[in-house]
């Protein structure tokens, strides 16, 4: 940042500019994961293997999220369009980190002019200003209901903002598809639990998906 800085004070049409700056990312074929479900939702639909398969992409997440909160990372956006594809269901991979939060405490700064993604916000968050790693666990719950409905948005007969906040907060929950393999809809009420000391870690929730995808007799689950 002192280097961007350093680099607009210098501007002038007789300097070399290094600007735009651009960030050069991995590859992902088939794009964003809420794309590729709601593209392949009919194909999908018909595969008996789907539950298992989006066990298997859950799974991959989770190792991602158990990472990041290894180096102290908290992601403050975490949602299905932000995971990436190359090869479904084997290689999904976590993306967007313009919120991401290196912390040294348990409390995020997000006060400020971001927008953030409040469909994705847990309760505490609207109530205290407070988001902490049980905050992105929150936030898995969110994908793993995307996921399980196609990308559908999140709380779809919420139109506003202060709609979402005040339901959030009063304890509304999304409906779970009946469509969904129990295990996962524990894990998504699971991640939804107040107060947020109740939420697994994400170290808790690999060890659940691991040993369903191991159920499911897959024996190369690793990424």
């Amino acid at each position: 940042m002192r280097s961007r800085r350093s680099s607009r004070k210098k501007q002038h049409k007789c300097l070399v500019s290094s600007e735009p700056y651009m960030l050069i990312m991995e590859f992902m074929s088939y794009g964003t994961l809420r794309s590729f479900v709601q593209k392949h939702k009919d194909e999908l639909i018909a595969d008996p293997e789907l539950q298992s398969q989006f066990t298997i992409a859950s799974y991959h997440i989770a190792l991602a999220m158990e990472h990041l909160r290894s180096k102290m990372v908290v992601h403050s956006d975490l949602a299905l369009r932000n995971i990436l594809v190359s090869q479904f269901p084997w290689e999904v991979k976590v993306a967007e980190f313009g919120l991401a939060r290196d912390l040294t405490r348990m409390r995020s700064e997000l006060i400020g002019p971001e927008r953030v993604p409040l469909r994705w916000y847990p309760p505490e968050y609207f109530r205290n200003n407070y988001y902490s790693f049980k905050g992105d666990v929150w936030a898995f719950g969110i994908v793993l209901w995307e996921m399980q409905t196609f990308g559908t948005l999140p709380y779809p007969n919420l139109n506003t903002s202060e709609e979402v906040v005040y339901s959030v907060c009063a304890g509304y929950k999304n409906t779970v598809p009946n469509t969904c393999r129990p295990e996962i809809e524990q894990v998504m009420q699971d991640c939804w639990l107040v107060p947020y000391t109740s939420r697994p870690t994400f170290t808790d929730i690999v060890k659940i998906l691991e040993s369903m995808v191991e159920s499911d007799g897959v024996s190369h689950i690793h990424p």
